[in-house]
């Protein structure tokens, strides 16, 4: 079970809700040790005087801010005084419009939990208040000696707490950047089979079907180059569209898109009419077919990736997947896989 890396209360008005905050994100990502080309020796970091070039003990070293001409000392002692200290409440100060919050000043995710079961109906009311109202609540927490900027919007069936930047930390991206385009004018045209394209490759949005592909090839590259064996390189780059042939690969692009799903069996997303109301489900029970719907789709991965990619593409042939000649391994596993799960979707 997680551990709380924060605790305190959580209020509005005059209601307070004594919470705790559990990290909801983890990294997956893939490290290597540094090592002295041809030994297997490891190469460490050490913090060393540029003047005399000698290492230089942990206790011995204080913080300095660049002036331009000299540095302002600052030792660790006198950070800590000044510092806002371990707070222990979290005031929600504003409830704004969550489409006012650009994505831009949201940073990190954190789980809200209310500190005990007692407090379950305070914890489920603001919930319940937040996804109605479709707003997010505006704070300011102190951790690890640093005040943040924080959001709490009901995401699911909990509260979820995120860091925000401060305005000053946001960058301007039109002082920023140079090449930003200004007053281009689109052809109507073009911007109708634009939005053709974009209608015709929309999707329903379903996290688990994204997953890093990179971190899969660099441990198909150790693998092989323990056992001796090569891997192939992945694809080049696509080519830049020329400005003089847009229209024509818009256009291709939309034709593509639509065989591809007439291929799969797929309609084009189109609004749903009316219907009377059903019951929704539970959290649980949404929980229960997401879980058992990655299973399914783990179980077929993991016997895909036993086969080799000529075995893959034969069967890639069978089920009749577009575009199979072009596909690498990995995009072969991913196209079988869903084709899997839409055939028993239409079965059920």
């Amino acid at each position: 079970m997680a551990r709380a890396v924060w605790s305190g209360a959580l209020s509005f008005g005059l209601v307070a809700l004594p919470v705790q905050l559990f990290t909801a994100t983890e990294s997956h990502t893939i490290r290597f040790n540094q090592l002295q080309r041809g030994t297997s020796d490891r190469v460490r970091n050490k913090r060393v005087n540029e003047r005399t070039g000698e290492e230089v003990p942990m206790e011995e070293i204080v913080k300095g801010f660049d002036m331009g001409d000299e540095y302002v000392v600052v030792e660790p002692d006198e950070l800590d005084e000044i510092a806002p200290g371990q707070s222990k409440s979290m005031e929600i100060t504003g409830f704004v419009d969550l489409d006012q919050v650009e994505p831009v000043f949201f940073d990190k995710t954190y789980y809200l939990a209310p500190k005990g079961k007692e407090y379950a109906k305070v914890y489920a009311l603001l919930h319940s208040a937040l996804a109605q109202a479709n707003k997010v609540g505006i704070a300011t927490v102190v951790m690890r000696n640093r005040e943040y900027l924080v959001a709490v919007k009901a995401e699911g069936d909990v509260l979820a707490m995120h860091t925000m930047h401060w305005a000053d930390e946001v960058r301007d991206p039109h002082r920023e950047i140079g090449s930003l385009p200004e007053e281009t004018q689109v052809a109507d045209k073009e911007l109708q089979t634009a939005v053709q394209l974009v209608e015709a490759l929309s999707i329903d949005w379903d996290p688990e079907e994204y997953h890093d592909t990179y971190q899969e090839k660099v441990l198909q590259l150790v693998e092989a180059k323990r056992t001796g064996q090569t891997v192939e390189k992945g694809e080049p780059p696509p080519r830049s569209t020329n400005v003089i042939d847009l229209m024509d690969a818009l256009r291709a692009s939309v034709e593509q898109a639509e065989t591809t799903r007439k291929a799969s069996g797929e309609e084009p997303q189109k609004a749903a009419p009316a219907s009377p109301p059903t019951r929704l489900k539970t959290a649980a029970e949404s929980r229960a077919d997401r879980t058992v719907g990655r299973a399914a789709k783990s179980s077929k991965a993991s016997e895909l990736e036993r086969l080799s990619k000529a075995e893959l593409y034969q069967r890639a042939s069978d089920a009749e997947i577009p575009g199979r000649s072009s596909m690498t391994r990995g995009e072969l596993i991913r196209a079988l896989t869903g084709k899997s799960s839409r055939r028993k979707a239409r079965a059920s």
